[in-house]
């Protein structure tokens, strides 16, 4: 059932997908994995749906993660990444435009999904981070695979191995961020550019994404890649430690 934190509405041939959880800055638990994925997968075989629209709202996109909900799972069961990782197969295999409003902080899993995006607009306010590093773990979603092939060896590095942040303008600047906007008005450009999408003819579209976009196949292959590195890094000593850090933190 739906738990509020994901809203999901269409307007004009569009699906905007909301995440609302302000409280948490937006942090992604298993269950709203769940409902993004559940969005994106009816989006597919409707024909009244041209493009999606992926947005956070004002001042946020998302924190990435909810740490605390990822710790609850069960650390021995190959399945406890499956939401997410359904989520990523989700947004790998979609064949509809997606359009991403990022207003604020976008971290960890909120900055890999905007390179599964097909336009990204963000606010002078918006940071970009998938800082996993700092946890001792290793990128996912094929983060691996496409943020170099957008950004360059050297932008990657920085962001996916030192954890680096990046600026809205270095985000521009890294190919990664289509148009940069006042804060405040991402979801309105957003709608904008959906309507300039939906005009244009739906398979000539689809066709044109197809061509331009790495095959589905090799995105889920390195998905698959990174979530098998991603279970063993889990085990380790570094994450390990990482995450006690976190918690003591947490109980402070």
């Amino acid at each position: 059932m739906p738990n509020g934190n994901i809203v999901v509405s269409e307007e004009r041939g569009t699906r905007v997908v909301t995440l609302r959880r302000p409280s948490k800055k937006n942090a992604i638990t298993q269950d709203m994995y769940r409902e993004m994925s559940h969005a994106i997968d009816t989006a597919q075989n409707n024909p009244d749906i041209r493009c999606m629209i992926i947005t956070g709202g004002s001042g946020v996109f998302t924190a990435g993660d909810d740490i605390d909900d990822f710790l609850k799972a069960d650390a021995s069961r190959p399945e406890m990444l499956s939401n997410g990782a359904k989520f990523l197969y989700s947004l790998a295999l979609n064949v509809k435009p997606v359009i991403a409003a990022v207003d604020g902080a976008s971290i960890g899993m909120g900055t890999v999904m905007l390179f599964h995006c097909d336009y990204v607009l963000a606010s002078t306010a918006a940071t970009f981070s998938a800082p996993y590093i700092h946890l001792g773990l290793v990128p996912v979603g094929a983060a691996s695979l496409l943020m170099p092939n957008t950004m360059g060896y050297q932008r990657a590095f920085a962001m996916l191995v030192m954890g680096r942040t990046f600026s809205a303008e270095e985000a521009h600047a890294a190919g990664f961020v289509n148009t940069v906007v006042s804060p405040g008005h991402t979801e309105i450009e957003a709608r904008k550019v959906a309507r300039e999408i939906c005009r244009l003819p739906a398979e000539a579209v689809a066709t044109s994404r197809k061509l331009l976009r790495a095959p589905p196949e090799e995105l889920t292959r390195r998905i698959d890649q990174e979530s098998h590195l991603f279970g063993d890094r889990l085990k380790s000593d570094e994450a390990i430690a990482a995450f006690n850090a976190f918690a003591n933190r947490q109980k402070r």
